[in-house]
Formats: C-alpha cells, sequence, structure tokens
C-alpha cells in the first residue's frame, strides 16, 4: 500500500490568531482593571448628567432664600445681585462635576484592585464558575453572599448595588452610542427600517456583551472591597463603615436606575 500522506498541520492563519489571542491574553492583568474602572466612570458620568437640572433647581431655592434674607434690610440689599443666573448655573455644573469625582472615588478606584488568580489555568469559559466556587486569595460570591446575609452592613448591601445600577447605565451608554454610530452609518446604505433594525440588534449584542464581561466583574470587585473593609472593624465600627461613601453614591445609583438606563429603548 502507498504511505499516506502526512496529517495536514494547523494552517497559518489560524496560528496566528492563535499566537495574538495568547499575547493579548498575557495583558489581561492590565487591561480588565482598567475596562472595570472605564465601566463605572462611564456609569456615573451618565447618571450625574442627569442631575445637573436638578442640582440648578436646588441652588435656585437657596439663592432665592438668600435674597430673601438679604433683601429685607437696606443694608444688606445689593448683596441680592451678588449670585447671578451665570453664576449660579456654574455653581452647579462644579457640585455636578464634584459629585462625579466623589462617585468615581468611591466605586471606580477599587475596580483597579479586580486580579484574576490562576488566570492562566481557568478558562475564558469558566470565568462564572471560579467566581462562583471561589479562590484562595479572595472569597467567592456565595461566601460574600453568606456573610451578607448573616452580618449585615450599610457598605456590604449598598456598594454593589450601586455599583451595578451605574454599570447598567455605563452599558447602556455604550450600546447607545453603538446604535447610533451603526444606524448613522447604514441608513443610506440600506434604508431606514434595515438600519434601524441592525442598529438595535448590535446595541443589545453589546449591551450583553459588556454586563457578561465586564458588568458582573465590577460588581464582585466591590463587594468584595466592602467586604474586607467591613471586616477589618468590630460591632458598631463595622456597620458605620463607609456611610459617606455610601451616602455620596446611593443618589446617583438611583439616577442611573431612573433616568440614564433605557433598557426599553432598545427594543420599542
Amino acid at each position: 500500500m502507498p504511505p499516506r500522506p502526512p496529517p495536514a498541520g494547523p494552517s497559518t492563519s489560524t496560528g496566528f490568531v492563535t499566537d495574538v489571542s495568547r499575547l493579548l491574553g498575557a495583558f489581561r492583568w492590565a487591561f480588565m482593571p482598567l475596562g472595570l474602572l472605564a465601566l463605572v466612570a462611564v456609569g456615573v458620568h451618565a447618571a450625574a448628567d442627569t442631575l445637573d437640572d436638578r442640582l440648578v433647581a436646588v441652588v435656585d431655592r437657596v439663592d432665592a432664600a438668600f435674597d430673601g434674607l438679604v433683601g429685607r434690610y437696606d443694608v444688606t440689599a445689593p448683596m441680592v445681585e451678588w449670585v447671578s443666573l451665570e453664576l449660579r448655573t456654574r455653581i452647579a455644573r462644579i457640585l455636578a462635576l464634584t459629585w462625579e469625582l466623589a462617585a468615581d472615588l468611591v466605586l471606580a478606584l477599587p475596580a483597579l484592585g479586580y486580579r484574576e488568580a490562576t488566570a492562566a489555568a481557568v478558562k475564558p469559559a469558566e470565568s462564572w464558575r471560579a467566581a462562583l466556587e471561589g479562590q484562595e486569595a479572595k472569597p467567592s460570591w456565595r461566601a460574600l453572599w453568606q456573610r451578607c446575609l448573616r452580618q449585615p452592613t450599610p457598605m456590604r448591601w449598598l456598594r454593589p448595588l450601586a455599583t451595578a445600577a451605574v454599570v447598567v447605565a455605563g452599558a447602556c451608554t455604550v450600546a447607545k452610542l453603538m446604535q447610533g454610530t451603526v444606524y448613522l452609518s447604514w441608513r443610506e446604505l440600506m434604508g431606514d427600517q434595515v438600519a434601524d433594525w441592525g442598529a438595535r440588534g448590535l446595541a443589545v449584542g453589546a449591551l450583553v456583551g459588556v454586563l457578561a464581561t465586564l458588568g458582573w466583574r465590577a460588581v464582585l470587585r466591590n463587594l468584595q472591597h466592602a467586604d474586607a473593609a467591613c471586616a477589618q472593624e468590630r460591632g458598631r465600627r463595622a456597620f458605620t463603615r463607609g456611610l459617606l461613601g455610601c451616602a455620596v453614591v446611593v443618589p446617583l445609583a438611583l439616577a442611573a436606575v431612573l433616568d440614564a438606563t433605557p433598557l426599553v429603548s432598545f427594543l420599542r
């Protein structure tokens, strides 16, 4: 019998793709924390944008109360003109920016501490299982959930929930950007209806992809950070740990849920 030809080796293109994938995977320790940081920051910014008008209204009310107080007397009556409309708007913008930066400090910075222990041994498809079963360095979802139930503190509950809210808002922002870009690019080539449905489909895909790859990791990282911070304290101090940060992020989280998370808009 004639000798069989040797089996065909892997194609050059497949080998190149594998090499590139391994090269990028070697930098996963760097771009994963940066991706979590960026997603949380985008969500916080989207939530803060919805508070501009509310902050302007608050500044207007404070200015009206101040004008009513100083306008009663002739000596202080000229002080009514101190705060103009332009100055009130500027004050509201400064307050919104300060609030946003404070929320970034509370929610986004812990994302830089995200690490995947034994990342080389865990396949990407098994990330959920690894997070559920836990690792030696950091507690798992299950252990953290049990501690939240047995030793509840505001920080253990509010920080992850606030992170989840701004993460969804950030994913919606990315999806809206995808939808608008695709629709404007495809409208002249494929017509309004095809471009609209294609843009909606890609937007939903981007939304799901961002949440599946980065969203749950951001929530897990903030839950780990809150749990570690509370574990360092005992008794009442553990309960009051992080209350100031919670007071900063909870209103932004509510704004993110109510005004910056248009999930239904991608389907109608």
